[in-house]
């Protein structure tokens, strides 16, 4: 029997991911392009993935290393290898993987980008409130704040999803696991706001469910939601870089440095590994650190 090609068995991996995974259409769009670009490299090799061995896969890493990419570029592309060769295994195709074996390029820890409360409560303040949209920014930032929310978390929020009565969000996270997040009286105040007065002005009758809405009454994507947040940023004069995902970031440190314990912040953010939630730890040591030195006579 004629075995697969390269392309087929990418796109049989692939479907695995959307459909049995259930991973999202953006690390699903990170795969394909790691691997397109790992099709390339085989094709001008003249190597099928079933006849690479490791010393073949470090001839991959070490074009990838001449053509100038970053470490974590590299260190992202050699994780789409690794799993799509944990899949060829599992599936029958290998005995084990030649990926198995290659050494991950070390990568300097970068810690979040948090920024200062001060800087937050201007933030926050910016939105025109006298406009529909203005009043859904003002939502928007103050709940990706509140609850600590991945951007395509927030976007994917339906009405029937903020029990303003209880003050809680129930979110579809990372692999369609559901959770329920806390959020304090400031922000369902804000979001009962947009609801009552700048939903319906956006609303174009379609029977839209999305909670938070476009110009043209349809779910707002998290590129709009990253664009707002450049428009308003750039209005300030001392602006600073920042996403929504920095919004999460400083989310979860402010409530460690507020006396939250690890576990609840992990639970919080809706991650599976103790270990993900970690790095904001050191993130409010060198809080510590800072005060520390700034506040000790001896310092």
């Amino acid at each position: 029997m004629e075995r697969p090609s390269t392309e087929s068995l990418i796109d049989e991996f692939i479907v695995h991911l959307r459909v049995e995974r259930n991973l999202s259409p953006r690390t699903i769009a990170a795969y394909t392009s790691d691997l397109a670009g790992f099709s390339d490299w085989a094709a001008r090799e003249g190597v099928h993935p079933l006849d690479a061995d490791h010393r073949r896969l470090r001839r991959y890493l070490a074009e990838l290393d001449r053509a100038r990419y970053a470490r974590r570029t590299v260190a992202r592309r050699l994780a789409s290898v690794r799993a799509f060769y944990r899949y060829l295994v599992r599936r029958g195709y290998l005995a084990g993987s030649p990926a198995a074996v290659l050494s991950t390029p070390k990568i300097p820890k970068r810690l979040p980008d948090v920024a200062p409360e001060p800087f937050l409560d201007e933030l926050l303040s910016l939105p025109d409130t006298s406009t529909p949209q203005g009043l859904r920014d003002r939502a928007i930032l103050e709940l990706l704040y509140a609850s600590g929310v991945r951007v395509s978390e927030l976007t994917g929020l339906d009405l029937g999803d903020v029990d303003t009565a209880s003050g809680t969000v129930r979110v579809m996270g990372k692999g369609s696991r559901e959770r329920i997040v806390p959020i304090h009286r400031l922000a369902v105040s804000r979001v009962v706001e947009y609801m009552r007065q700048g939903r319906p002005s956006l609303d174009k009758g379609a029977g839209e469910t999305a909670l938070f809405l476009n110009r043209l009454g349809t779910r707002l994507s998290p590129s709009g939601v990253r664009r707002m947040l450049d428009r308003h940023l750039s209005s300030i004069a001392q602006t600073r870089h920042l996403t929504p995902h920095d919004l999460r970031h400083s989310f979860a440190t402010h409530l460690l440095e507020g006396g939250a314990d690890l576990r609840t912040v992990q639970e919080l953010l809706g991650h599976v590994a103790l270990a993900t939630t970690q790095i904001y730890t050191h993130v409010s040591t060198r809080h510590l650190r800072e005060v520390h030195r700034g506040a000790h006579p001896r310092a």
